[in-house]
């Protein structure tokens, strides 16, 4: 295969997978990394090195406009960072010695849960009882703007997020995702916040977290610009014509299909890493 049509195979794809990603939620590094793997046979250490410099990108752009609404809460965003900084370097660090096989497993695994949370009906948590003495500490309970009015929320069991967030951290330094379906658990199941803060928040978090996974992926030589260009440029291509698509669209169905999609790649991860043993 030529350079050229590898360039705009991966571009197309990255556009594909920036798009569907936007519109389901899931982000485009489930699907570029079993593109890149799978179709296109990229060593994974690569695929996830190339998907990582996406999440940075995309994560930049959108995490802006909502920062301006006043939606994210970043002092939540900062504190938890703290644990997924650290998660992600650790989980970068131990892919460098990882099997690629098992890596493939653990993202097959990890997509089917994705896929398993997109599904799941969001319940919206909106309460005002200051209730959690290390929100009240580290001052995280807030409040975020919905048609005009200002909706105040509290902040409930602070270190189960935080552990949460460490774990969510080192599964994104370890397979280049933005692990969002774990970080909605944190925020949304765990520390109650409202479902738009806790997207929004996360969002805001993700490209920290892959910028410091990056530094080591970089370090390894494992971040080829070659591949990681036309991923970059393809997934926020897609992923800013999702965010207008999908004020006019009802994702319902699309997220039923995108979730079969998912499953389908993730158990093909599955088999390539059993078989390669």
């Amino acid at each position: 295969m030529s350079v050229l049509l590898f360039t705009i195979i991966v571009l197309l794809g990255a556009f594909l997978a920036g798009l569907l990603g936007s519109l389901t939620g899931l982000g485009g590094g489930v699907i570029i990394i079993p593109l890149l793997t799978l179709a296109l046979g990229v060593d994974i250490h690569y695929a996830i090195g190339a998907s990582i410099v996406s999440v940075i990108a995309t994560s930049s752009g959108s995490a802006a406009a909502y920062v301006k609404e006043g939606i994210t809460n970043i002092r939540i965003g900062m504190f938890l960072e703290i644990a997924t900084t650290i998660g992600a370097v650790c989980g970068a660090v131990v892919a460098v010695y990882l099997n690629a096989n098992y890596i493939a497993i653990l993202f097959g695994c990890i997509l089917i849960f994705s896929a398993i949370m997109t599904l799941k009906k969001k319940v919206d948590h909106t309460t005002k009882d200051d209730t959690d003495k290390w929100a009240r500490f580290f001052k995280l309970n807030g409040s975020f703007p919905d048609k005009g009015t200002d909706h105040p929320y509290a902040v409930k069991h602070v270190p189960g997020g935080f552990l949460m967030m460490l774990f969510a951290g080192t599964l994104s330094g370890l397979l280049g995702i933005g692990s969002g379906a774990l970080k909605v658990i944190a925020m949304d199941n765990i520390m109650r916040l409202p479902f738009k803060v806790s997207t929004t928040t996360s969002n805001f978090m993700m490209g920290v977290t892959a910028a410091a996974s990056a530094v080591v992926y970089l370090h390894r030589g494992q971040i080829d610009p070659g591949i990681a260009m036309p991923v970059c440029i393809g997934v926020l291509t897609g992923a800013s014509l999702g965010s207008k698509v999908l004020l006019r669209t009802k994702t319902d169905k699309l997220k039923m299909v995108f979730a079969v999609v998912v499953a389908f790649l993730a158990l093909q991860m599955i088999y390539k890493g059993i078989s390669g043993l």
